[in-house]
């Protein structure tokens, strides 16, 4: 697996896959990021001062203007270099307060106060901006190419099921982005950390090890964790949109009942703040349908903050070296993991997987960024691929389970994305009409060895 990755140095200061650590201005991977919208702050940030930010190795500062526009400009002013974090919001725009020079949200320089009538000085230059939208509580920055701004893409889940409520938040990372971003497909963690090793941090079930597959999707690529639990299997799919979003499904599941399809209860992005720090944006997705026992707590989730054990640094030392959580795990790699010295295995597929996109796309291979415009040629929302799926399969008395649970979850990703052209509640008829028909041609469990 090593040699998939590429070496490019061994030397520990840099390593195995160094290239897509990286990511500072002009770098490939920091390009590569810069060509999507990426979040860079909550909504909920900004109030009546502005907010220093750090992203991708530049320092900035966003703001929300007395009208209500947010901004993001580069954060040294453009006259003599004081920083518009001790700016002051304006009905239009921000004004620095070393010498009252006015900066709109476009970097349009409105007014330069110290200089005579006619001065020709703002007229001349502007000052480093970049495009802003805010998303239900998110604000995203473009920090790519002007000419070529891409679409902002409205992703399913965020409007399924029906009620669903989104509630973003933050979670600050002193480590490089690439070491969190792995998680989201090392499926096998999960079992391990975080229901074996201490105490069961999401659900017992989670502490079945599961049969491991791994597939492409048209924005990325999802995992395929199938599970027995008692009379019934599990399959599990999170998903990886590239560059560096990943979508996780229900974090309470039980698989205790029947269920088709339910989607997402998390969308996060890792966003560099520069090579040894990065911040997780996202939303947490609460609906009966991801979480029916209501046991996530929206109250939970904001700045710095989220409603499930183990994703902050914000607990006592001895606490997280008793019960460890994904932070602690991610982090305690070194600020900048070294590949070269990582002793990859097979339940290492994801993540090899993962990093061997990443260098596609790098290497002009894959265009994660054409095919993000290929999905937005419509005013449908962009499908994703996270989803749970439990059925009713009791175990056999004898026999090999473990390629029964493959092909299994290789129908089951299989059919989801047979779904694709569906949207909403038409995709969750189509595959409960498809686990369950009792036709030959129709069904897919009619087609399951007969113990089944």
């Amino acid at each position: 697996f090593q040699a998939e990755d590429g070496i490019r140095d061994r030397s520990p200061s840099r390593g195995l896959g160094d290239v897509y650590k990286r990511q500072g201005p002009g770098t490939p991977m920091g390009e590569l990021l810069r060509k999507f919208w990426q979040p860079v702050c909550l909504s909920s940030e900004l109030a009546d001062l502005p907010k220093a930010i750090r992203v991708m190795g530049e320092d900035l500062v966003s703001f929300r203007d007395r009208k209500g526009r947010v901004g993001i400009l580069h954060r040294h002013c453009s006259h003599r270099g004081a920083s518009l974090e001790y700016g002051i919001i304006s009905e239009k725009g921000l004004r620095c307060c070393y010498h009252g020079w006015l900066f709109d949200i476009d970097g349009t320089i409105l007014e330069t106060p110290g200089e005579p009538p006619g001065s020709p000085m703002s007229g001349s230059f502007r000052h480093g901006a970049y495009p802003a939208r805010e998303y239900e509580g998110l604000v995203f920055a473009y920090m790519g190419p002007p000419e070529d701004v891409p679409p902002f893409p409205i992703l399913d889940c965020y409007v399924e099921p029906v009620g669903n409520r989104l509630v973003p938040f933050s979670v600050w990372h002193p480590c490089n982005w690439l070491q969190v971003h792995d998680n989201v497909m090392d499926p096998v963690h999960a079992a391990f950390l975080h229901a074996q090793m201490s105490n069961t941090q999401l659900t017992e079930s989670y502490g079945q090890v599961p049969v491991l597959d791994f597939t492409s999707v048209p924005n990325g690529m999802v995992y395929i964790g199938s599970r027995r639990i008692g009379d019934h299997v599990w399959i599990k799919g999170n998903h990886v949109m590239l560059p560096n979003m990943g979508q996780t499904t229900a974090l309470w599941e039980t698989a205790h009942s029947v269920k088709y399809f339910t989607g997402v209860s998390l969308t996060k992005w890792i966003v560099p703040s520069d090579d040894t720090h990065c911040w997780m944006y996202g939303f947490r997705h609460f609906n009966e349908e991801v979480d029916p026992e209501g046991v996530g707590v929206e109250e939970r989730c904001g700045v710095d903050s989220v409603d499930f054990f183990g994703q902050t640094g914000r607990r006592r030392y001895a606490e997280s070296q008793k019960e460890p959580g994904d932070w602690d795990a991610q982090v305690s790699q070194r600020p900048i993991a070294i590949h070269a010295l990582e002793h990859l295995g097979t339940t290492d597929r994801g993540v090899v997987s993962l990093r061997r996109m990443l260098r596609q796309s790098l290497h002009g291979e894959r265009d994660p960024l054409a095919d993000l415009k290929a999905q937005c040629v419509s005013t449908l929302p962009v499908h994703t691929y996270c989803y749970d799926t439990v059925l009713a399969i009791p175990s056999r008395a004898e026999g090999d389970d473990h390629e029964f649970l493959r092909g299994l979850g290789q129908q089951v990703v299989a059919a989801v994305i047979d779904a694709e052209n569906l949207d909403g509640e038409d995709r969750r008829a189509y595959l409960c009409l498809l686990y369950t028909s009792p036709s030959p041609r129709d069904g897919l469990l009619s087609r399951m060895p007969a113990w089944a």
